[in-house]
């Protein structure tokens, strides 16, 4: 029942870091021959391969390419189809949106800016391989949060395209099921990334970590979250929206911090 990822395609967009980055490194040590895409280049290709060569894993190839640029994800899959004649797990990771502070701040081009790069890549991308390819991604894994469905600062616009992408995945597996594709999503909390610093503020990890630190998910946790449901026995799944935060959605309120009130926050958790 266990999928045989050995020297099967893996394509992972926003790969060179964060949830990405341990998405691509969790498959990379399972044989997997990993593409990982980016836009910035904020992260050292040299830096990358150390990476994947301390995992075990074979070199991936690192491409530059924009994920809402037809001809850059075109060049990508045309890259990946003159080595395979699938893909075998196509994760849509890459994501971006502007944060705001006061509905003074929202504007058309800002929600659409969000809808673009949050949403859309996960089908577009899809349709592409689908095109090049001749099928589609035999898994296809859209990264989502909670932050549509419980309040996270500043997260206003960007959690409209997360519900968006929600929508699209259980609609698009619809589309593909009978050609034996599977479309699931992987919908985090609170991640550790420098995503997050970079949306919340650079102090949000730091105060989490010093009066919560269970509500902190670890990147590496929600990457086996990805493989799991790409490996085999989770093949019942299809459409489906996969929470990978530890529990936190639970605990995360002030019920439980009024029962623990003695020592939250006056006395940090230690970390266990």
């Amino acid at each position: 029942m266990w999928n045989d990822f050995e020297n099967k395609a893996v394509l992972i967009t926003g790969g060179t870091r964060g949830i990405g980055l341990a998405a691509g490194l969790a498959f990379g040590r399972l044989g997997a021959d990993v593409f990982l895409t980016h836009k910035w280049g904020s992260v050292e290709d040299e830096d990358i391969h150390n990476a994947f060569a301390a995992a075990g894993a074979s070199p991936p190839t690192i491409l530059q390419a924009d994920a809402i640029r037809d001809d850059d994800m075109d060049e990508v899959l045309k890259s990946v189809r003159e080595k395979h004649d699938q893909i075998e797990v196509f994760v849509s990771n890459a994501a971006f949106g502007a944060t705001v502070n006061s509905i003074e701040e929202y504007t058309r081009k800002k929600f659409l800016a969000g809808l673009e790069y949050s949403a859309w890549p996960m089908a577009g991308i899809t349709v592409a391989a689908k095109r090049i390819f001749g099928k589609a991604p035999r898994y296809v894994v859209g990264v989502s949060s909670q932050g549509h469905e419980s309040m996270h600062a500043a997260y206003d616009l960007i959690a409209t395209s997360k519900t968006a992408l929600e929508g699209l995945c259980r609609y698009m597996h619809y589309r593909l099921r009978e050609e034996g594709s599977s479309v699931n999503i992987i919908r985090t909390r609170f991640v550790k990334t420098v995503s997050l610093s970079d949306c919340a503020g650079e102090d949000f990890v730091p105060f989490v970590e010093k009066y919560e630190p269970d509500v902190l998910s670890d990147p590496n946790d929600v990457a086996n979250a990805i493989v799991g449901i790409c490996s085999g026995p989770m093949d019942g799944l299809g459409g489906q929206i996969i929470d990978a935060d530890g529990g936190a959605r639970l605990f995360e309120n002030f019920s439980r911090l009024y029962q623990e009130r003695e020592t939250y926050p006056l006395q940090p958790k230690e970390k266990s």
